[in-house]
């Protein structure tokens, strides 16, 4: 299974230091899966002009390629005015309408407070659903006390992470499953 971890910003820590620590968990328990890991702060990603996904190189050809070539996704992202920041934003942007039809997506936020705890709802879920993904239902959300000089404090938050994993692969999984017998089914 393909999985990529996505981190959509090119500011800040914590979400790049969260979105790390499920990806090291995600390859301890499932070693024999190929991850791939997308740092936008260490990319240079040009801005959605309408062309086919296809007709991008360089950094950003690189990132929708292996989006669209996912299984599996790990969003990653920060809370900017009460929404997703404008990166992230383009990275979906870039891709086609169904982009993420077939792949399955499991959310972690942060925010500087728990007032910014439903943006994950209100401004990330719609897009991801429009664009076809499968949501995982429980997504993992982590306040800037949370994470002290690049880690992770909270045992709470470590304990959501692994159930985001388990979660994610599960459905993933089961919708793979799925869909192969309802192919078979057609015969051809």
């Amino acid at each position: 299974m393909k999985t990529v971890f996505l981190q959509g910003s090119k500011v800040g820590s914590k979400t790049l230091v969260s979105l790390k620590e499920i990806q090291g968990k995600y390859h301890e328990k499932y070693p024999d899966h190929e991850t791939t890991f997308i740092d936008l702060k260490e990319l240079s990603i040009d801005f959605s002009d309408g062309r086919n996904y296809l007709d991008y190189d360089g950094d950003t050809g690189f990132v929708v390629r292996e989006i669209m070539m996912a299984d599996i996704i790990f969003i990653g992202s920060p809370t900017f005015q009460a929404s997703i920041p404008a990166t992230l934003k383009n990275i979906f942007d870039l891709l086609p309408q169904k982009a993420l039809e077939k792949k399955t997506v499991g959310i972690v936020m942060t925010a500087g407070s728990d007032k910014h705890f439903l943006v994950a709802e209100i401004q990330l879920k719609p897009i991801l659903g429009y664009m076809k993904a499968n949501i995982v239902p429980n997504y993992v959300f982590v306040k800037d006390t949370d994470v002290i000089q690049q880690k992770i404090v909270n045992d709470e938050v470590l304990f959501r992470m692994d159930n985001l994993i388990e979660n994610t692969v599960v459905l993933a999984t089961s919708y793979q499953k799925i869909w192969q017998e309802t192919e078979e089914d057609y015969g051809f």
